[in-house]
């Protein structure tokens, strides 16, 4: 990484950066040479007149010209510096560094630093030991930002994600009523995300999530769909299991809850053969958060059961 910003301060002077593209700044010679030569001198009725104050007013121009420019290129360059390092951060699970980073660009209108931020606020609030005001208050605070990301860019797949993962998280506390009434909604925004991102695996494992959810939704809660829908939502276990193997199909390996559900999905579709599959790579996928450690403990108990 450190190589990486050297040499983003190396061509500091010569790269502009836009979105994932490098744009070349060319023409600055020959812009200023044309300014010069249009403004030199003008022929009237047979006289020459030198036009002495255009071509000190065009040189400002440029100056001002160059100047804007330089501007945005700095922006630019210090944008994509400030994500890396909070990317980073997050690989690092350095949760409560990430958020406080982010904290400082909760009013950006850039729908990068605010979607990151929503998943952060997220992230923190399930630390373990987090008091239970404070999550709820951080549990509102991602959704209001998520939703802040989408307002500020609606072909952001990041942020139609987050978006749907948060107004999940915000219907835990406002009862299985409203949890069930924002379900086709946060589908919506799921199918959306894949569509603008047919490669981003998580989106694709969090629709598995909502699939397996509805397949073994408890009748009672059926019931309370049925009254608030025409036609609740609904899903099948081998739907979920679609998702969970296009997830492992598109980003192998990418997650080891996808491996847990893989494992659950075949569970409940009574193939104990490759439930067992699974789990056992559930089991054996390396720990890195507490995450993973608690699917690592899932997957042990799971396979104890059908030992």
């Amino acid at each position: 990484m450190a190589g990486r910003v050297l040499t983003r301060c190396v061509n500091r002077n010569l790269l502009f950066a836009a979105g994932d593209k490098s744009i070349r700044i060319r023409g600055r010679n020959r812009y200023y040479w044309t300014a010069f030569k249009r403004t030199s001198t003008t022929l009237i009725n047979g006289h020459t007149i030198f036009l002495l104050g255009i071509p000190t007013i065009s040189c400002l121009g440029y100056q001002a010209y160059h100047s804007v420019r330089s501007s945005a290129v700095l922006h630019a360059l210090e944008k994509d510096e400030v994500l890396e390092q909070v990317d980073y951060l997050y690989s690092c699970a350095e949760t409560e560094k990430l958020y406080q980073l982010l904290l400082k660009y909760k009013d950006s209108d850039d729908a990068e630093f605010l979607w990151r931020l929503a998943r952060a606020s997220r992230d923190l609030a399930l630390l373990p030991k987090m008091v239970a005001e404070r999550k709820k208050q951080l549990i509102f605070e991602a959704f209001e930002y998520a939703q802040k990301a989408l307002e500020k860019n609606e072909n952001c797949y990041a942020a139609h994600k987050w978006y749907a993962v948060c107004l999940s998280d915000v219907g835990d506390y406002e009862g299985v009523k409203m949890k069930i009434g924002n379900s086709l909604i946060i589908r919506k925004h799921l199918e959306r995300a894949v569509e603008l991102n047919p490669k981003d695996a998580t989106s694709i494992h969090i629709l598995g999530l909502w699939c397996f959810s509805f397949a073994e939704l408890p009748w009672y809660q059926r019931k309370l769909a049925a009254v608030i829908f025409a036609s609740p939502p609904a899903s099948t276990y081998e739907e979920a299991l679609a998702f969970f193997l296009k997830a492992e199909e598109v980003d192998p390996n990418f997650y080891s809850k996808n491996l847990l559900m893989l494992g659950k999905t075949y569970l409940s579709l009574k193939d104990k053969q490759k439930a067992l599959l699974w789990l056992n790579k559930a089991q054996d996928y390396p720990a890195h958060t507490l995450e993973d450690k608690e699917v690592h403990n899932e997957a042990v108990e799971l396979l104890k059961k059908l030992s």
